[in-house]
């Protein structure tokens, strides 16, 4: 699996696509605002000669989904959260236009995660593993082949998401990390909702929330 990854809106929010050798692609946390982020995001899909085929957000807070209506709109796929972040996702339109997104768009869900069905496209299979604490209905998605990671807002390098948002406590974030991030092997990338992608194994050492 290739993990490609764009920067967008003001909140500098990592939005990512998932693709392998049949060309399908997931998009995860589409978090392109303007026109020129749309554009970028669709070019690329269009050069790579990529196939959307579904649509993902590991939380649903604003800076992850500003994209989501663009995508389901351009790509007719379906969109999956977990349901436990509902109402993280419908409470974004009574704020959105203070923090400077007047036009947004919402989007509903055509379906929910669990972690009891993985999420599969091409010849690709993620499993979904509930990671509370930054947000209610948080997920992360795994690929045990790539030893990969989509992490959303749960583990930053040397740093962990915050927890003073609605629905979120600092204790549930630290033990989602370390039943479900620090389980898995050093090796393991973790690529993040914002900053540069890191390792278990580096996060383990020196992250200083765990610790």
């Amino acid at each position: 699996m290739t993990v490609s990854g764009f920067t967008f809106n003001a909140f500098s929010e990592n939005t990512y696509l998932l693709h392998d050798d049949t060309g399908q692609c997931v998009v995860v946390d589409p978090g392109c605002y303007s026109r020129q982020e749309q554009a970028a995001l669709q070019e690329f899909i269009c050069t790579q000669g990529l196939q959307v085929v579904l649509l993902l957000n590991t939380h649903c807070h604003i800076d992850h989904v500003l994209g989501n209506q663009f995508i389901v709109d351009t790509y007719q796929v379906p969109f999956l959260i977990h349901e436990a972040d509902l109402g993280t996702l419908r409470a974004v339109p009574a704020y959105a236009a203070p923090y400077g997104f007047p036009q947004y768009q919402p989007a509903e869900p055509t379906g929910f995660l669990t972690p009891e069905e993985p999420v599969r496209f091409g010849n690709t299979e993620l499993e979904v593993r509930f990671a509370p604490g930054h947000a209610p209905g948080h997920v992360i998605f795994y690929h045990a082949p790539s030893q990969v990671v989509i992490g959303g807002d749960v583990l930053f390098r040397q740093s962990i998401g915050r927890t003073d948002l609605p629905g979120g406590d600092y204790d549930t974030l630290i033990s989602s990390i370390r039943t479900q991030l620090l389980t898995l092997s050093d090796e393991v990338t973790v690529y993040p909702g914002h900053g540069p992608a890191t390792t278990i194994g580096a996060e383990r050492i020196s992250n200083p929330f765990l610790r």
